[in-house]
């Protein structure tokens, strides 16, 4: 079974975002800050990230630049989900490393099959 390490800091988005991965058969561990996420890492190296941008502290971006330079964790897909949805931040994540820039509210399908994909590597 595939581990997601879920970035969010709402309580709201955590519990859907969750209980979408769940539903898809993931197991899934909810931190609310970059700090937070970096200390799992540091326990468990889960099979995808699905990464807030606005979090307390270190933003998404700069936690998804840090990820992706770090042998370590480098190759962790990276789903960026946040309510900044311009192109500028789409391709701002995208050269930053990650994997996918979903938009909030986030659509379940999208979700579901963006994780599918990026899971089957």
């Amino acid at each position: 079974m595939s581990t997601v390490l879920l970035v969010e800091d709402s309580l709201t988005e955590a519990e859907l975002l969750s209980t979408y991965l769940r539903q898809a058969g993931l197991t899934v561990v909810n931190v609310k800050s970059g700090e937070e996420a970096q200390e799992k890492l540091h326990l468990h190296k889960p099979d995808l990230i699905v990464l807030d941008v606005i979090l307390p502290g270190q933003s998404g971006f700069e936690l998804c630049r840090e990820l992706k330079a770090n042998s370590a964790t480098g190759s962790i897909p990276v789903v960026m989900c946040s309510t900044k949805n311009t192109e500028a931040d789409k391709m701002w994540g995208s050269m930053l490393g990650a994997d996918a820039y979903l938009p909030k509210p986030v659509n379940h399908q999208e979700l579901l099959q963006t994780v599918r994909q990026l899971l089957k590597g």
